[in-house]
């Protein structure tokens, strides 16, 4: 029964990045919106950690499955990548190493912010 409540906890979310996705006119995709919520939720309390976090784990152990079909797409339409390969490869590695940073100072200020609220 934990785990169907941790599901739906997240399917919840999903269903609500859905409709804000109707409803703001913004291009950003539902799912972006439904793990913001998740994360509001999660930081303000309103939902505990352990409401989600059997599931959660479960799902990024699944992750890399979900990269096979993406990348056989990758195989099918070879003849239009390979002209523009080193452009893509460049693109990938400096909005990767963006995520990274921007994880870093999202994380650090996070952390931060909650060594503020257990010291005050």
């Amino acid at each position: 029964m934990k785990y169907i409540s941790q599901v739906l906890y997240i399917l919840l979310f999903s269903a609500l990045g859905e409709l804000l996705q109707a409803v703001i006119p913004l291009p950003v995709p539902a799912a972006i919106y439904g793990i913001l919520l998740l994360l509001i939720a999660l930081s303000t309390g309103l939902i505990k950690e352990n409401a989600v976090a059997d599931v959660s784990s479960f799902f990024l152990s699944a992750m890399p499955i979900l990269f096979v079909a993406p990348v056989t797409k990758i195989l099918q339409y070879w003849g239009l990548i390979s002209p523009n390969l080193v452009a893509i490869c460049v693109i990938m590695v400096v909005s990767t190493l963006v995520v990274f940073a921007v994880a870093g100072l999202v994380t650090k200020w996070y952390q931060k912010r909650k060594g503020d609220k257990e010291n005050g």
